[in-house]
């Protein structure tokens, strides 16, 4: 792979493996994370790999922190060859209790951010004539309802939307845009909301019987970042082990 990728939230869980899988292909990594210790778990298992990586601390729900990493990269690699915008967040509320406030939180943290970082890192790509490639990670709630999910589905689904104008936009550029919508990933994020009762459920109704791994996220990605997918853009590939082919989505 040869490149320079920047993942938001790359601290732990899709993040990680995906930095990871990019490292197993040979790519440089900038670890955009809030938090300090899992980035530097994270950049130390990159360099065990003997690949470049630093680490960026950044909430990128904040322009100026965005800007930062972009600045960064450049400062120590020269050019973006690709963005993960990874990082995210959801806790769950049905509609009716869902307070102003929540509703706000959920749609900065996964599309205000996806977009802060799409707008500033395709400018870097245009004006340094990079082939650039971009992967928002969506989810399979933008797909289809779920109790408790209503503005995290939405905001999920704002990312497919703007993965699909944003592709259009940025092509005559040789950019490439697409997102990746996971399904149930054994992630410590899924954990802290999942009952046991709860993933017995869904399991009972995912195909390959089984919840996803970060691994099987960052399969998609390292394809979508590769030269296999030249003419793949604006679309989203769904990992989630079948859910979305039948007609059981829990």
């Amino acid at each position: 792979m040869n490149k320079v990728a920047v993942v938001t939230g790359s601290g732990r869980g899709i993040g990680k493996g995906i930095a990871l899988g990019f490292a197993d292909m040979g790519a440089d990594i900038i670890v955009a994370e809030r938090d300090a210790e899992s980035a530097e778990a994270t950049a130390t298992e990159i360099r065990d790999k003997g690949r470049r990586a630093i680490v960026v601390l950044s909430d990128v729900r904040e322009n100026e922190q965005v800007d930062d990493v972009v600045r960064k990269t450049l400062d120590e690699y020269g050019h973006i060859d690709i963005l993960v915008n990874n990082a995210g967040g959801m806790f769950r509320s049905e509609i009716g209790e869902i307070s102003e406030r929540g509703w706000d939180a959920i749609i900065r943290a996964n599309l205000k951010a996806t977009f802060l970082c799409s707008k500033a890192v395709t400018a870097v790509m245009i004006d340094k004539k990079t082939k650039g490639c971009i992967i928002n990670i969506a989810s399979v709630n933008a797909l289809s309802g779920s109790p408790g999910s209503a503005a995290y589905g939405a905001a999920k689904a704002g990312i497919i939307s703007l993965t699909q104008s944003l592709a259009i936009e940025v092509a005559p550029h040789s950019i490439r845009v697409n997102a990746i919508a996971p399904g149930i990933i054994d992630t410590p994020g899924t954990v802290q909301w999942m009952s046991p009762e709860r993933e017995t459920e869904i399991i009972k109704v995912v195909p390959l019987s089984r919840r996803g791994t970060p691994e099987d996220v960052a399969g998609a990605a390292i394809y979508l970042a590769s030269d296999y997918a030249d003419y793949v853009t604006g679309q989203t590939i769904v990992v989630d082990g079948g859910i979305m082919a039948t007609s059981q989505v829990p």
